[in-house]
Protein backbone atom coordinates (compact mmCIF):
# COMPACT_ATOMS: atom_id res chain seq x y z
CA UNK A 1 0.00 0.00 0.00
CA UNK A 2 3.01 2.64 0.98
CA UNK A 3 4.25 1.63 -2.57
CA UNK A 4 1.25 2.42 -4.28
CA UNK A 5 0.79 5.52 -2.33
CA UNK A 6 4.40 6.75 -2.81
CA UNK A 7 3.80 6.14 -6.70
CA UNK A 8 0.19 8.11 -6.91
CA UNK A 9 1.74 11.20 -4.93
CA UNK A 10 4.81 11.17 -7.46
CA UNK A 11 5.19 14.40 -9.42
CA UNK A 12 5.68 12.03 -12.47
CA UNK A 13 2.22 9.61 -12.35
CA UNK A 14 0.56 13.27 -11.27
CA UNK A 15 2.10 14.87 -14.50
CA UNK A 16 1.07 11.65 -16.64
CA UNK A 17 -3.14 12.17 -15.65
CA UNK A 18 -2.54 15.67 -15.46
CA UNK A 19 -1.79 15.29 -19.63
CA UNK A 20 -4.04 12.48 -20.04
CA UNK A 21 -7.22 15.02 -18.04
CA UNK A 22 -5.92 18.44 -19.99
CA UNK A 23 -6.04 16.67 -23.51
CA UNK A 24 -9.44 14.81 -22.88
CA UNK A 25 -11.61 18.17 -21.68
CA UNK A 26 -9.79 20.40 -23.89
CA UNK A 27 -10.78 17.48 -26.51
CA UNK A 28 -14.20 17.63 -25.68
CA UNK A 29 -14.74 21.76 -26.25
CA UNK A 30 -13.05 20.98 -29.75
CA UNK A 31 -14.81 18.45 -30.97
CA UNK A 32 -18.00 20.90 -30.15
CA UNK A 33 -16.32 23.33 -32.35
CA UNK A 34 -15.63 20.89 -35.18
CA UNK A 35 -19.20 19.76 -35.67
CA UNK A 36 -19.51 23.76 -36.63
CA UNK A 37 -17.09 23.55 -39.23
CA UNK A 38 -15.11 26.35 -37.12
CA UNK A 39 -11.17 26.90 -38.03
CA UNK A 40 -10.25 25.70 -34.66
CA UNK A 41 -11.11 22.20 -33.95
CA UNK A 42 -10.56 19.03 -31.93
CA UNK A 43 -6.99 19.03 -32.88
CA UNK A 44 -6.04 22.68 -32.43
CA UNK A 45 -8.23 22.69 -29.20
CA UNK A 46 -6.47 19.46 -27.67
CA UNK A 47 -2.87 20.76 -28.71
CA UNK A 48 -3.51 24.39 -26.56
CA UNK A 49 -5.37 22.39 -24.03
CA UNK A 50 -2.26 19.76 -23.46
CA UNK A 51 0.65 22.46 -23.90
CA UNK A 52 -1.15 24.63 -21.04
CA UNK A 53 -0.96 21.57 -18.69
CA UNK A 54 2.98 20.96 -19.87
CA UNK A 55 3.82 24.64 -18.94
CA UNK A 56 1.56 24.49 -15.46
CA UNK A 57 3.75 21.31 -14.75
CA UNK A 58 7.12 22.50 -16.34
CA UNK A 59 6.53 26.04 -13.83
CA UNK A 60 5.83 23.77 -10.99
CA UNK A 61 8.92 21.39 -11.95
CA UNK A 62 11.42 24.46 -11.82
CA UNK A 63 9.72 25.98 -8.88
CA UNK A 64 11.15 22.43 -6.86
CA UNK A 65 14.90 22.80 -8.56
CA UNK A 66 15.75 26.30 -8.63
CA UNK A 67 12.72 27.23 -5.65
CA UNK A 68 11.46 29.90 -8.63
CA UNK A 69 7.79 31.33 -8.48
CA UNK A 70 5.92 28.56 -10.56
CA UNK A 71 3.32 31.10 -11.66
CA UNK A 72 6.13 33.29 -14.06
CA UNK A 73 5.56 31.19 -16.86
CA UNK A 74 1.88 30.09 -17.10
CA UNK A 75 1.50 34.11 -16.89
CA UNK A 76 3.71 34.45 -20.31
CA UNK A 77 1.50 31.91 -21.94
CA UNK A 78 -1.55 33.68 -20.88
CA UNK A 79 -0.42 36.98 -23.31
CA UNK A 80 0.92 34.60 -25.43
CA UNK A 81 -2.38 32.83 -26.55
CA UNK A 82 -4.00 35.90 -27.69
CA UNK A 83 -1.88 35.81 -31.43
CA UNK A 84 -3.35 31.99 -31.69
CA UNK A 85 -6.94 33.41 -30.79
CA UNK A 86 -6.12 36.29 -32.72
CA UNK A 87 -5.73 33.80 -36.06
CA UNK A 88 -9.11 32.91 -35.82
CA UNK A 89 -10.75 35.73 -36.38
CA UNK A 90 -11.69 36.69 -39.34
CA UNK A 91 -12.98 40.29 -40.76
CA UNK A 92 -15.57 40.42 -43.77
CA UNK A 93 -16.45 43.84 -44.61
CA UNK A 94 -18.64 45.10 -41.80
CA UNK A 95 -18.68 41.11 -40.11
CA UNK A 96 -16.30 39.82 -37.51
CA UNK A 97 -16.22 35.98 -37.30
CA UNK A 98 -13.67 33.91 -35.30
CA UNK A 99 -14.45 35.46 -31.62
CA UNK A 100 -16.60 32.55 -29.99
CA UNK A 101 -13.66 30.59 -31.03
CA UNK A 102 -10.59 32.62 -30.25
CA UNK A 103 -12.64 32.82 -26.55
CA UNK A 104 -12.60 28.95 -26.87
CA UNK A 105 -9.45 28.83 -27.03
CA UNK A 106 -8.44 31.12 -23.74
CA UNK A 107 -11.22 28.61 -22.38
CA UNK A 108 -8.97 25.34 -22.86
CA UNK A 109 -5.82 27.35 -22.14
CA UNK A 110 -7.52 27.95 -18.47
CA UNK A 111 -8.82 24.25 -18.05
CA UNK A 112 -5.28 23.13 -19.08
CA UNK A 113 -3.22 25.86 -16.75
CA UNK A 114 -6.03 24.40 -14.29
CA UNK A 115 -5.48 20.57 -14.31
CA UNK A 116 -1.63 21.48 -14.69
CA UNK A 117 -1.97 23.28 -11.47
CA UNK A 118 -4.09 20.30 -9.42
CA UNK A 119 -7.54 21.96 -9.65
CA UNK A 120 -8.81 19.38 -11.38
CA UNK A 121 -12.99 20.72 -10.31
CA UNK A 122 -12.33 23.67 -11.24
CA UNK A 123 -11.33 22.31 -14.52
CA UNK A 124 -13.89 19.63 -15.11
CA UNK A 125 -16.88 22.04 -14.21
CA UNK A 126 -15.41 24.64 -16.36
CA UNK A 127 -15.46 22.53 -19.43
CA UNK A 128 -19.11 21.71 -18.38
CA UNK A 129 -19.77 24.80 -18.91
CA UNK A 130 -18.07 25.88 -21.92
CA UNK A 131 -19.72 22.87 -23.66
CA UNK A 132 -23.05 24.24 -22.45
CA UNK A 133 -22.47 27.65 -23.83
CA UNK A 134 -21.02 26.40 -27.16
CA UNK A 135 -23.86 24.16 -27.62
CA UNK A 136 -26.63 25.44 -26.67
CA UNK A 137 -26.75 28.94 -26.28
CA UNK A 138 -28.29 29.69 -29.87
CA UNK A 139 -31.39 28.32 -28.17
CA UNK A 140 -31.70 31.07 -25.51
CA UNK A 141 -30.34 33.62 -28.48
CA UNK A 142 -33.31 32.45 -30.55
CA UNK A 143 -36.44 32.95 -27.93
CA UNK A 144 -35.05 36.47 -27.46
CA UNK A 145 -33.80 37.56 -31.02
CA UNK A 146 -37.28 38.45 -32.73
CA UNK A 147 -37.33 40.55 -35.57
CA UNK A 148 -39.74 42.29 -38.09
CA UNK A 149 -37.45 43.25 -41.01
CA UNK A 150 -34.75 40.79 -42.28
CA UNK A 151 -31.67 41.90 -44.72
CA UNK A 152 -29.35 39.45 -46.10
CA UNK A 153 -26.75 38.84 -48.22
CA UNK A 154 -26.58 35.09 -49.75
CA UNK A 155 -24.05 34.08 -52.04
CA UNK A 156 -25.07 31.74 -54.76
CA UNK A 157 -22.08 29.20 -56.31
CA UNK A 158 -23.98 28.05 -59.39
CA UNK A 159 -27.83 26.79 -60.73
CA UNK A 160 -29.01 30.71 -60.51
CA UNK A 161 -33.06 29.74 -60.97
CA UNK A 162 -33.39 26.66 -59.37
CA UNK A 163 -31.65 28.07 -56.06
CA UNK A 164 -33.62 31.70 -55.90
CA UNK A 165 -36.90 29.55 -55.69
CA UNK A 166 -35.46 27.22 -52.97
CA UNK A 167 -34.39 30.57 -51.29
CA UNK A 168 -38.06 32.07 -52.02
CA UNK A 169 -39.98 28.71 -50.76
CA UNK A 170 -38.05 28.65 -47.16
CA UNK A 171 -38.65 32.33 -46.94
CA UNK A 172 -42.41 31.62 -47.47
CA UNK A 173 -42.70 28.60 -45.33
CA UNK A 174 -41.02 31.05 -42.47
CA UNK A 175 -43.80 33.61 -43.78
CA UNK A 176 -41.04 36.19 -44.74
CA UNK A 177 -42.58 38.21 -47.09
CA UNK A 178 -39.74 39.57 -50.14
CA UNK A 179 -39.69 43.19 -50.58
CA UNK A 180 -36.51 43.87 -52.10
CA UNK A 181 -34.27 41.14 -53.94
CA UNK A 182 -31.34 42.13 -56.66
CA UNK A 183 -27.91 40.99 -57.56
CA UNK A 184 -25.07 43.08 -56.27
CA UNK A 185 -22.27 43.93 -58.49
CA UNK A 186 -18.47 42.55 -58.56
CA UNK A 187 -17.21 45.84 -57.51
CA UNK A 188 -19.43 45.52 -54.43
CA UNK A 189 -18.70 41.77 -53.73
CA UNK A 190 -15.89 40.76 -54.89
CA UNK A 191 -16.30 36.96 -55.19
CA UNK A 192 -16.93 33.97 -57.38
CA UNK A 193 -20.33 33.46 -58.15
CA UNK A 194 -23.41 35.44 -57.56
CA UNK A 195 -24.59 37.64 -54.61
CA UNK A 196 -28.10 38.21 -53.91
CA UNK A 197 -29.21 41.08 -51.75
CA UNK A 198 -33.05 40.20 -49.69
CA UNK A 199 -34.68 42.75 -47.84
CA UNK A 200 -38.02 40.87 -46.60
CA UNK A 201 -40.57 41.70 -43.71
CA UNK A 202 -41.53 39.03 -41.20
CA UNK A 203 -45.35 38.79 -41.09
CA UNK A 204 -45.36 36.56 -38.07
CA UNK A 205 -44.11 38.02 -34.11
CA UNK A 206 -42.00 35.76 -32.26
CA UNK A 207 -39.70 34.58 -35.39
CA UNK A 208 -36.72 32.47 -34.59
CA UNK A 209 -33.89 34.05 -37.10
CA UNK A 210 -31.38 31.67 -36.49
CA UNK A 211 -33.68 29.00 -37.45
CA UNK A 212 -34.35 30.62 -40.55
CA UNK A 213 -30.33 30.92 -41.36
CA UNK A 214 -29.73 27.59 -41.05
CA UNK A 215 -32.51 26.74 -43.37
CA UNK A 216 -31.19 29.14 -45.80
CA UNK A 217 -27.31 27.71 -45.57
CA UNK A 218 -28.33 24.28 -45.97
CA UNK A 219 -29.70 25.17 -49.81
CA UNK A 220 -27.26 23.30 -52.46
CA UNK A 221 -25.35 25.62 -53.83
CA UNK A 222 -25.61 28.43 -51.62
CA UNK A 223 -21.56 29.05 -50.43
CA UNK A 224 -23.01 32.06 -47.69
CA UNK A 225 -25.53 33.76 -46.00
CA UNK A 226 -24.43 36.83 -44.30
CA UNK A 227 -27.05 39.18 -42.56
CA UNK A 228 -26.86 42.88 -42.40
CA UNK A 229 -26.01 44.40 -39.20
CA UNK A 230 -28.33 47.11 -38.33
Amino acid sequence: MEIIWAVGNSFWFQAMIKLILGFILAGVIGLERSSWSKPAGFRTHALVGISSVLVMLCGEYLSRIYDMDPSRIPAQLLSGIGFIGAGTILRDGFNVKGLTTAAGLLSVTCIGLSIGAGFYLGGIVTTLIVYIILSYSYKISDKLDHFDILELDIKITKEMEDTLTAIEDVLTKCEVEIKQMKRLRKEEKDDTGETIHIVGHYNKKGSKKNELLRKLATIENIGEVLQEEE
